[in-house]
Protein backbone atom coordinates (compact mmCIF):
# COMPACT_ATOMS: atom_id res chain seq x y z
CA UNK A 1 0.00 0.00 0.00
CA UNK A 2 1.45 3.32 -1.05
CA UNK A 3 1.98 6.16 1.35
CA UNK A 4 -0.60 8.88 1.12
CA UNK A 5 -2.03 11.70 3.19
CA UNK A 6 -5.24 10.32 4.59
CA UNK A 7 -8.18 12.52 5.51
CA UNK A 8 -11.42 10.96 6.59
CA UNK A 9 -14.68 12.24 8.04
CA UNK A 10 -16.63 10.10 10.46
CA UNK A 11 -19.32 9.57 7.83
CA UNK A 12 -16.89 8.29 5.19
CA UNK A 13 -15.16 6.18 7.85
CA UNK A 14 -18.41 4.44 8.70
CA UNK A 15 -19.48 4.19 5.08
CA UNK A 16 -16.25 2.43 4.21
CA UNK A 17 -16.59 0.05 7.11
CA UNK A 18 -20.20 -0.79 6.35
CA UNK A 19 -19.17 -1.77 2.85
CA UNK A 20 -17.02 -4.52 4.27
CA UNK A 21 -18.50 -7.99 4.14
CA UNK A 22 -19.15 -9.33 7.61
CA UNK A 23 -20.08 -12.82 6.54
CA UNK A 24 -16.96 -14.05 8.28
CA UNK A 25 -13.23 -14.20 7.89
CA UNK A 26 -12.00 -17.27 6.14
CA UNK A 27 -8.49 -16.54 7.33
CA UNK A 28 -5.22 -17.07 5.56
CA UNK A 29 -4.70 -20.25 7.54
CA UNK A 30 -7.64 -22.14 6.11
CA UNK A 31 -5.33 -24.40 4.15
CA UNK A 32 -2.93 -24.93 7.04
CA UNK A 33 -0.28 -22.92 8.85
CA UNK A 34 1.94 -22.29 5.84
CA UNK A 35 1.40 -18.53 5.81
CA UNK A 36 0.52 -15.90 8.39
CA UNK A 37 -0.54 -12.48 7.13
CA UNK A 38 0.33 -9.64 9.50
CA UNK A 39 -0.90 -6.07 9.02
CA UNK A 40 0.94 -3.20 10.66
CA UNK A 41 1.34 0.55 10.43
CA UNK A 42 4.61 2.57 10.31
CA UNK A 43 3.98 4.19 13.69
CA UNK A 44 5.81 4.33 17.02
CA UNK A 45 3.09 2.32 18.88
CA UNK A 46 3.68 -0.62 16.51
CA UNK A 47 7.35 -0.80 17.45
CA UNK A 48 7.19 -4.46 18.47
CA UNK A 49 6.54 -5.38 14.84
CA UNK A 50 9.70 -3.62 13.66
CA UNK A 51 11.75 -5.25 16.42
CA UNK A 52 10.39 -8.69 15.54
CA UNK A 53 11.24 -8.11 11.91
CA UNK A 54 14.68 -6.61 12.52
CA UNK A 55 15.80 -9.15 15.11
CA UNK A 56 14.55 -12.18 13.20
CA UNK A 57 11.89 -13.14 15.73
CA UNK A 58 9.31 -13.64 12.98
CA UNK A 59 11.60 -16.24 11.43
CA UNK A 60 11.15 -18.37 14.55
CA UNK A 61 7.48 -18.86 13.72
CA UNK A 62 6.48 -22.07 11.98
CA UNK A 63 4.93 -20.20 9.07
CA UNK A 64 5.84 -17.94 6.21
CA UNK A 65 5.10 -14.36 7.26
CA UNK A 66 3.34 -12.12 4.76
CA UNK A 67 3.78 -8.63 6.22
CA UNK A 68 1.60 -5.85 4.86
CA UNK A 69 2.06 -2.18 5.66
CA UNK A 70 -1.01 0.04 5.83
CA UNK A 71 -1.22 3.78 6.35
CA UNK A 72 -4.58 3.86 8.13
CA UNK A 73 -6.96 1.79 10.24
CA UNK A 74 -9.98 1.77 7.89
CA UNK A 75 -7.91 0.08 5.18
CA UNK A 76 -6.96 -2.67 7.64
CA UNK A 77 -10.63 -3.06 8.61
CA UNK A 78 -11.53 -3.60 4.96
CA UNK A 79 -8.72 -6.10 4.50
CA UNK A 80 -9.85 -7.94 7.63
CA UNK A 81 -13.40 -8.06 6.32
CA UNK A 82 -12.16 -9.53 3.07
CA UNK A 83 -10.39 -12.37 4.87
CA UNK A 84 -6.96 -11.07 3.93
CA UNK A 85 -5.51 -10.57 7.41
CA UNK A 86 -4.73 -13.00 10.23
CA UNK A 87 -3.15 -10.57 12.70
CA UNK A 88 -3.34 -6.78 12.76
CA UNK A 89 -1.32 -4.37 14.85
CA UNK A 90 -3.31 -1.16 14.82
CA UNK A 91 -5.59 1.07 16.88
CA UNK A 92 -7.95 -0.13 19.58
CA UNK A 93 -10.92 1.74 18.10
CA UNK A 94 -10.62 0.14 14.63
CA UNK A 95 -10.22 -3.18 16.42
CA UNK A 96 -13.51 -2.56 18.21
CA UNK A 97 -15.15 -1.80 14.88
CA UNK A 98 -13.96 -5.15 13.50
CA UNK A 99 -15.38 -6.94 16.55
CA UNK A 100 -18.63 -4.95 16.57
CA UNK A 101 -19.23 -5.80 12.92
CA UNK A 102 -19.30 -9.48 13.83
CA UNK A 103 -15.94 -10.42 12.38
CA UNK A 104 -14.37 -13.32 14.32
CA UNK A 105 -11.44 -11.61 16.03
CA UNK A 106 -10.33 -10.38 19.45
CA UNK A 107 -7.50 -8.37 20.97
CA UNK A 108 -4.85 -10.67 22.42
CA UNK A 109 -2.18 -8.13 23.35
CA UNK A 110 -1.53 -4.45 23.71
CA UNK A 111 1.53 -2.87 22.14
CA UNK A 112 1.78 0.26 24.25
CA UNK A 113 -0.15 2.12 26.93
CA UNK A 114 -0.44 5.84 27.63
CA UNK A 115 1.52 6.83 24.48
CA UNK A 116 -0.22 10.11 23.69
CA UNK A 117 0.31 13.71 24.68
CA UNK A 118 -1.75 16.86 24.39
CA UNK A 119 0.50 19.51 22.82
CA UNK A 120 -0.45 23.16 23.13
CA UNK A 121 1.03 26.49 22.10
CA UNK A 122 3.22 28.09 24.76
CA UNK A 123 0.92 31.14 24.78
CA UNK A 124 -2.03 29.00 25.82
CA UNK A 125 0.05 27.26 28.46
CA UNK A 126 0.94 30.66 29.92
CA UNK A 127 -2.71 31.74 29.85
CA UNK A 128 -3.68 28.50 31.59
CA UNK A 129 -1.72 29.47 34.69
CA UNK A 130 -3.98 32.49 35.18
CA UNK A 131 -7.27 31.43 33.61
CA UNK A 132 -7.50 27.65 33.63
CA UNK A 133 -10.07 26.35 31.14
CA UNK A 134 -11.11 29.95 30.40
CA UNK A 135 -7.78 30.26 28.60
CA UNK A 136 -9.55 29.06 25.44
CA UNK A 137 -11.91 32.04 25.62
CA UNK A 138 -9.03 34.42 26.30
CA UNK A 139 -7.14 32.96 23.34
CA UNK A 140 -10.13 33.57 21.07
CA UNK A 141 -10.47 37.14 22.30
CA UNK A 142 -6.78 37.85 21.72
CA UNK A 143 -6.38 36.03 18.39
CA UNK A 144 -9.80 36.57 16.86
CA UNK A 145 -10.31 32.86 16.31
CA UNK A 146 -10.72 29.70 18.33
CA UNK A 147 -7.75 27.65 19.46
CA UNK A 148 -7.05 25.10 16.68
CA UNK A 149 -6.34 21.49 17.57
CA UNK A 150 -5.26 19.30 14.68
CA UNK A 151 -5.26 15.53 15.06
CA UNK A 152 -6.23 12.26 13.40
CA UNK A 153 -9.81 11.80 12.09
CA UNK A 154 -12.75 11.73 14.47
CA UNK A 155 -13.02 8.47 16.34
CA UNK A 156 -9.30 7.71 16.14
CA UNK A 157 -7.33 7.13 19.34
CA UNK A 158 -5.74 10.64 19.42
CA UNK A 159 -9.12 12.23 18.66
CA UNK A 160 -10.92 10.33 21.42
CA UNK A 161 -8.23 11.23 23.96
CA UNK A 162 -8.46 14.91 22.98
CA UNK A 163 -12.24 15.00 23.29
CA UNK A 164 -12.14 13.06 26.56
CA UNK A 165 -9.63 15.51 28.04
CA UNK A 166 -11.61 18.56 26.96
CA UNK A 167 -14.93 17.22 28.17
CA UNK A 168 -13.99 15.28 31.31
CA UNK A 169 -10.90 17.09 32.63
CA UNK A 170 -11.19 20.62 31.30
CA UNK A 171 -14.99 20.70 31.50
CA UNK A 172 -15.75 22.24 28.11
CA UNK A 173 -17.69 21.00 25.13
CA UNK A 174 -15.04 20.27 22.47
CA UNK A 175 -16.88 21.56 19.41
CA UNK A 176 -17.90 24.79 21.18
CA UNK A 177 -14.62 25.64 22.90
CA UNK A 178 -12.09 24.90 20.15
CA UNK A 179 -11.74 24.04 16.48
CA UNK A 180 -10.70 20.43 15.81
CA UNK A 181 -9.09 19.90 12.41
CA UNK A 182 -8.77 16.39 10.96
CA UNK A 183 -5.26 15.60 9.71
CA UNK A 184 -4.02 12.32 8.27
CA UNK A 185 -0.71 11.05 9.61
CA UNK A 186 1.81 12.07 12.28
CA UNK A 187 4.13 13.73 9.76
CA UNK A 188 1.27 15.86 8.48
CA UNK A 189 0.44 16.88 12.05
CA UNK A 190 4.04 17.89 12.65
CA UNK A 191 4.13 19.94 9.46
CA UNK A 192 0.89 21.66 10.44
CA UNK A 193 2.52 22.65 13.74
CA UNK A 194 5.69 23.82 12.03
CA UNK A 195 3.68 25.85 9.50
CA UNK A 196 1.55 27.49 12.24
CA UNK A 197 -1.58 25.92 10.78
CA UNK A 198 -2.66 24.52 14.17
CA UNK A 199 -2.10 25.59 17.78
CA UNK A 200 -2.14 22.19 19.43
CA UNK A 201 -2.67 18.49 18.93
CA UNK A 202 -3.25 15.12 20.53
CA UNK A 203 -0.56 12.82 19.17
CA UNK A 204 1.93 10.05 19.81
CA UNK A 205 5.67 9.99 19.25
CA UNK A 206 7.63 11.08 17.30
CA UNK A 207 5.78 14.42 17.15
CA UNK A 208 6.25 15.50 20.81
CA UNK A 209 9.97 14.78 20.74
CA UNK A 210 10.45 16.39 17.33
CA UNK A 211 8.58 19.51 18.44
CA UNK A 212 10.76 19.83 21.52
CA UNK A 213 14.05 19.12 19.78
CA UNK A 214 13.30 21.64 17.03
CA UNK A 215 12.17 24.33 19.46
CA UNK A 216 8.63 24.72 18.12
CA UNK A 217 6.22 26.80 20.23
CA UNK A 218 3.72 23.92 20.42
CA UNK A 219 4.94 21.42 22.99
CA UNK A 220 3.72 18.85 25.51
CA UNK A 221 1.07 20.17 27.90
CA UNK A 222 -0.47 16.97 29.30
CA UNK A 223 0.48 13.31 28.92
CA UNK A 224 -2.12 10.59 28.53
CA UNK A 225 -1.05 8.99 31.80
CA UNK A 226 -2.19 12.19 33.52
CA UNK A 227 -5.48 12.19 31.62
CA UNK A 228 -6.43 8.52 31.40
CA UNK A 229 -4.36 5.89 33.23
CA UNK A 230 -4.23 2.75 31.13
CA UNK A 231 -5.02 4.64 27.93
CA UNK A 232 -4.96 2.19 25.01
CA UNK A 233 -3.60 2.83 21.55
CA UNK A 234 -2.20 0.18 19.21
CA UNK A 235 -3.13 -3.40 20.00
CA UNK A 236 -2.68 -6.83 18.45
CA UNK A 237 -5.89 -8.23 16.99
CA UNK A 238 -6.08 -11.89 15.93
CA UNK A 239 -8.74 -13.72 14.00
CA UNK A 240 -10.29 -16.72 15.73
CA UNK A 241 -8.44 -19.31 13.67
CA UNK A 242 -5.06 -17.93 14.73
CA UNK A 243 -6.13 -17.48 18.34
CA UNK A 244 -7.09 -21.14 18.51
CA UNK A 245 -3.80 -22.30 17.03
CA UNK A 246 -0.34 -22.75 18.50
CA UNK A 247 0.83 -20.15 16.01
CA UNK A 248 -1.12 -17.45 17.84
CA UNK A 249 0.65 -18.29 21.08
CA UNK A 250 4.03 -18.33 19.37
CA UNK A 251 3.39 -14.95 17.79
CA UNK A 252 2.68 -13.45 21.21
CA UNK A 253 5.81 -15.12 22.56
CA UNK A 254 7.81 -13.15 19.99
CA UNK A 255 5.79 -10.05 20.86
CA UNK A 256 6.91 -10.41 24.49
CA UNK A 257 10.52 -10.84 23.33
CA UNK A 258 10.21 -7.63 21.33
CA UNK A 259 8.76 -5.74 24.30
CA UNK A 260 11.65 -6.93 26.48
CA UNK A 261 14.15 -5.99 23.75
CA UNK A 262 12.77 -2.44 23.63
CA UNK A 263 13.12 -2.13 27.39
CA UNK A 264 16.60 -3.61 27.60
CA UNK A 265 18.23 -2.27 24.42
CA UNK A 266 17.22 1.37 23.91
CA UNK A 267 20.17 2.26 21.64
CA UNK A 268 19.58 -0.68 19.30
CA UNK A 269 15.85 0.02 19.39
CA UNK A 270 16.49 3.63 18.37
CA UNK A 271 18.29 2.37 15.26
CA UNK A 272 15.30 0.14 14.48
CA UNK A 273 12.97 3.13 14.83
CA UNK A 274 15.13 5.09 12.39
CA UNK A 275 15.07 2.29 9.83
CA UNK A 276 11.41 1.33 10.21
CA UNK A 277 9.59 4.53 11.06
CA UNK A 278 11.90 7.25 9.76
CA UNK A 279 12.57 9.05 13.03
CA UNK A 280 16.23 9.89 13.52
CA UNK A 281 18.03 7.59 15.96
CA UNK A 282 18.92 10.55 18.18
CA UNK A 283 15.30 11.69 18.43
CA UNK A 284 14.15 8.07 18.80
CA UNK A 285 16.49 7.65 21.76
CA UNK A 286 14.98 10.73 23.39
CA UNK A 287 11.47 9.44 22.74
CA UNK A 288 12.31 6.02 24.20
CA UNK A 289 13.62 7.74 27.32
CA UNK A 290 10.48 9.87 27.60
CA UNK A 291 7.14 9.39 29.36
CA UNK A 292 5.24 8.10 26.30
CA UNK A 293 7.32 4.98 25.55
CA UNK A 294 5.31 2.55 27.68
CA UNK A 295 5.62 -0.64 25.64
CA UNK A 296 3.80 -3.66 27.08
CA UNK A 297 2.20 -6.90 25.92
CA UNK A 298 -0.26 -7.86 28.66
CA UNK A 299 -3.75 -6.82 27.45
CA UNK A 300 -4.88 -6.21 31.05
CA UNK A 301 -2.67 -3.11 31.13
CA UNK A 302 -5.26 -1.16 29.12
CA UNK A 303 -8.55 -2.42 30.55
CA UNK A 304 -9.54 0.87 32.20
CA UNK A 305 -8.93 2.96 29.11
CA UNK A 306 -10.55 0.42 26.81
CA UNK A 307 -13.86 0.73 28.67
CA UNK A 308 -13.74 4.50 28.24
CA UNK A 309 -12.89 4.21 24.54
CA UNK A 310 -15.71 1.71 24.02
CA UNK A 311 -18.17 4.16 25.52
CA UNK A 312 -16.88 7.00 23.30
CA UNK A 313 -16.92 4.82 20.17
CA UNK A 314 -20.54 3.90 20.90
CA UNK A 315 -21.53 7.52 21.50
CA UNK A 316 -19.84 8.52 18.22
CA UNK A 317 -21.78 5.87 16.33
CA UNK A 318 -18.68 3.92 15.32
CA UNK A 319 -19.87 0.77 17.06
CA UNK A 320 -23.48 -0.29 17.50
CA UNK A 321 -23.01 -1.74 20.97
CA UNK A 322 -20.86 -0.57 23.86
CA UNK A 323 -18.43 -3.47 24.05
CA UNK A 324 -17.57 -5.05 27.38
CA UNK A 325 -14.01 -6.16 28.12
CA UNK A 326 -14.96 -9.79 27.48
CA UNK A 327 -16.13 -8.78 24.01
CA UNK A 328 -12.85 -7.05 23.17
CA UNK A 329 -10.18 -9.21 24.79
CA UNK A 330 -9.08 -12.82 24.71
CA UNK A 331 -6.66 -13.24 27.60
CA UNK A 332 -6.11 -16.97 27.10
CA UNK A 333 -3.44 -16.63 24.42
CA UNK A 334 -1.26 -14.34 26.56
CA UNK A 335 -1.93 -16.39 29.71
CA UNK A 336 -0.82 -19.58 27.94
CA UNK A 337 2.74 -18.30 27.50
Amino acid sequence: MTEHSFRLSRRSYLTGVSAVSVAGVAGCLSSGTDELTVAYMPIFPDLQYFVMESEGYLSDLDAEIDSREFTDGPAIIQAYGGGEIDIAMFGVVPSMIVIDRGLPAKVTATNIKEPMAILAHEELQALWDDHGADAFDVWEDEHGEKFRFGTFPQGSVPDVLLRYWLREDVGVEPEAAVDIVEIGGANAVFQAIANDEIDGTSIMEPVPTRAESEGLPVQTFRTSSEIMPGQPAAVTLMNDEVRDSELGTEFLRQHVRATEFIDENPAATADIVEDGIGMSAEQAQAALDGPLANFVTDPREIENGTEIFSSFAHENGQIDDELALKDVFDYDVYDSL
